[in-house]
């Protein structure tokens, strides 16, 4: 039962490591494809 209690724990610090890194890309992607475009940097912007 002892490698069954260690085994659930080292389960679950590599699920939240997993799910961390999934909400930051989630994020990261949000705001490269739907922000970004929205605040164009002066290298971006068109000369009207």
């Amino acid at each position: 039962m002892f490698a069954a209690n260690i085994f659930h724990w080292w389960l679950g610090v590599g699920l939240t490591i997993v799910s961390v890194g999934s909400i930051i890309a989630l994020v990261g992607g949000y705001l490269a494809k739907v922000v970004a475009p929205q605040y164009p940097s002066r290298r971006h912007q068109r000369e009207d």
